[in-house]
């Protein structure tokens, strides 16, 4: 089988997201990171939710299934487990994933369900003109909360190691190069993993531009963050007054949900049902 290269994975369509947003660094870093980790095109699939992160299903010729708000997530799972030789990668924003997907993404955590989520987070829906999500800040003021949010903001780094995620991390759309090691991390991490990724958004978000983030994020590994610690990763979960990027949380011993099916030991669904189903006769019988 081919793996991926920089020329399949590249779609002939050129994205449309606004000047300056951070779609464009995910983009290019999440290329990077497969064509790097060699992963076969016929083995690979990515699952988009519906937002600015889901217009991404135009921008990689790749295997792929753009859902509804929040439906990425179990269609994500259903495909892992008739075929767990794949692998699957989510692309969602923070109102799909952590809004309408809030439960399915406690079940991903919970089952260990071996798939990645890339959560493109710029705690607004700015497809639909900056609406407040969330993960936007208490007291802000946008075309759905015109005198201000009143909930506190949703955590997505601290629940989802309550939740019992196996390999937890964030990254910074500006920081392209640590970000591509993360998503390789994410990606390589047999279980769920969650690579939750700061986006600038110029044009709902302003005042959350680079300067302001440049001012508080850290490197956790520059730190000496000990990744296997969870009690220590849930601390660093909580912090506010700065923004702590790299991976919080890796349980290299976990094992991912389809390996604890005694069913699936020797081939996986598909194969098992592929000599006794024929797709074509239930095509012509329901079209």
């Amino acid at each position: 089988m081919s793996c991926i290269t920089n020329k399949s994975i590249k779609s002939p369509i050129t994205p449309t997201w606004c000047p300056g947003c951070g779609d464009f660094m995910i983009l290019n870093a999440l290329q990077k990171a497969l064509v790097e980790l060699e992963l076969e095109e016929a083995n690979t699939v990515l699952f988009y939710g519906i937002g600015c992160s889901g217009n991404m299903a135009d921008f990689n010729r790749a295997y792929g299934f753009h859902g509804l708000h929040g439906r990425a997530l179990p269609s994500a799972i259903g495909a892992k487990l008739a075929n767990h030789k794949l692998k699957i990668i989510i692309i969602a924003g923070d109102g799909d994933f952590y809004g309408e997907g809030l439960n399915h993404f406690i079940s991903l955590a919970r089952g260990n369900h071996d798939v990645t989520a890339i959560i493109h987070n710029n705690s607004r829906y700015s497809l639909t003109t900056g609406q407040s999500s969330p993960t936007t800040k208490k007291g802000t003021k946008t075309k759905s909360t015109p005198t201000g949010l009143v909930e506190k903001p949703f955590n997505p780094i601290a629940s989802a190691l309550v939740a019992e995620a196996s390999f937890v991390a964030r990254g910074y759309s500006t920081k392209f190069l640590e970000l591509i090691q993360l998503i390789k991390a994410g990606v390589s991490h047999p279980g769920f993993s969650l690579v939750d990724v700061i986006q600038l958004c110029p044009t709902f978000n302003k005042k959350e531009n680079h300067p302001f983030f440049a001012e508080r994020i850290y490197d956790l590994a520059a730190e000496k963050h000990d990744a296997s610690n969870k009690m220590a990763a849930i601390t660093k979960a909580q912090e506010t007054e700065k923004v702590p990027l790299g991976i919080f949380y890796q349980d290299k011993e976990s094992m991912p949900y389809h390996a604890h099916l005694s069913q699936l030991e020797k081939k996986s669904l598909v194969d098992q049902w592929s000599a006794k189903t024929n797709i074509k006769k239930a095509i012509r019988k329901f079209r």
